[in-house]
């Protein structure tokens, strides 16, 4: 279950979010593989949850592996999930 506040990372592929799972993992942070919410449009059908506390140091790992996400949101209720950061720099399509 995903919990108001709560931030979802999500990936171009399901080998970028399990590559990326397990950077995360090494790294000691509490994060979770789970399916992509219907509300969001996914290409895998996986998103990473993690707590807005960790926006940073999730960010960080995976900036220096060069697997950062195509989109993080943040849900804000029931259905709504707000984008707040956004892959500019299009390194989604480097594996």
């Amino acid at each position: 279950m995903i919990q108001n506040g709560q931030l979802l990372a999500v990936f171009n592929s399901a080998h970028r979010v399990m590559k990326a799972e397990n950077i995360l993992k090494k790294c000691a942070l509490s994060i979770l593989l789970i399916p992509a919410p219907r509300a969001l449009s996914t290409d895998c059908g996986l998103a990473i949850r993690y707590s807005n506390e960790l926006y940073d140091s999730v960010l960080g790992a995976l900036s220096a592996e060069n697997m950062l996400p195509t989109i993080i949101y943040r849900k804000e209720s029931d259905a709504l999930y707000v984008p707040i950061w956004h892959n500019e720099t299009d390194m989604d399509t480097a594996v």
